[in-house]
């Protein structure tokens, strides 16, 4: 007895038999770029420079304490002006004495968690005993001689957290301008702590890193520049900016 003959099924033609396993959606590629940089972020310094740079359109952004910081627009009463005559007073001086380095808005490696940028600087050269130095990378690192920052007032963050970077960072001499008190404050580092330089009976502050950096800060707040640079070149004929001077 013969068996029934076997019948195949052909399946039609854009059909499987056997249909492919569904395929597993991919995750979506993670971007390369680097976050936003945004004010309060807590951040190394290295991961703040990586956004900092990622983001030219941020021109000015500081590092305090592993804070970002992001001033506001600067206006021109407030800042701009002041910043003005403090960066003529710094340049008369730093002309008439060789071996010194002025730096305006530059940017300042202190420590692993603080990147500042003053409004100005003045510094040695590190063969003439200054501490800081040009990185390849061409920002400073280490502490400047002097420091000087535009404050709007005595609240800001300039007279308190930036304050004690300076001077746990080891800032000889940080100059603070309090535009809405009209006061010069100036601190002096001795034994690790700030001390206030005193002003004499006209109101001229006298430099201890830099001898004939003199600043009369009634002339300044008058907005004299003239009085100002004068009282700057009586500093420069002195004959501690010559021993000064000699010495460099």
């Amino acid at each position: 007895m013969s068996s029934a003959p076997q019948v195949q099924t052909v399946a039609p033609p854009g059909h499987l038999s056997h249909p492919l396993p569904k395929s597993v959606p991919h995750a979506p590629a993670r971007s390369s770029a680097p976050p936003p940089l945004t004010a309060g972020d807590r951040l190394t310094r290295a991961e703040f420079e990586r956004r900092y740079e990622a983001h030219p359109e941020i021109k000015i952004a500081e590092l305090i304490e592993g804070v970002v910081y992001m001033p506001s627009p600067t206006h021109v009463r407030k800042h701009g002006e002041p910043h003005g005559r403090i960066m003529t007073w710094l340049g008369v001086y730093s002309a008439s004495t060789s071996a010194i380095r002025l730096c305006d808005n530059t940017t300042v490696r202190l420590d692993f968690e603080n990147e500042v940028q003053p409004d100005a600087l003045l510094r040695l050269e590190s063969a003439l005993g200054g501490r800081s130095q040009i990185t390849p990378d061409d920002y400073l690192a280490g502490p400047p001689e002097l420091v000087v920052e535009i404050a709007a007032s005595s609240a800001a963050y300039d007279l308190h957290d930036k304050r004690r970077v300076y001077q746990r960072t080891g800032v000889p001499e940080y100059l603070a301008l309090q535009v809405y008190e009209q006061e010069a404050t100036w601190f002096v580092l001795r034994e690790g702590v700030y001390e206030l330089l005193p002003a004499d009976e006209a109101g001229i502050l006298r430099s201890e890193v830099f001898p004939g950096l003199w600043l009369n800060a009634p002339a300044f707040w008058a907005n004299d520049l003239a009085t100002v640079l004068a009282t700057l070149q009586e500093g420069l004929a002195s004959p501690e900016h010559a021993a000064f001077v000699a010495k460099l």
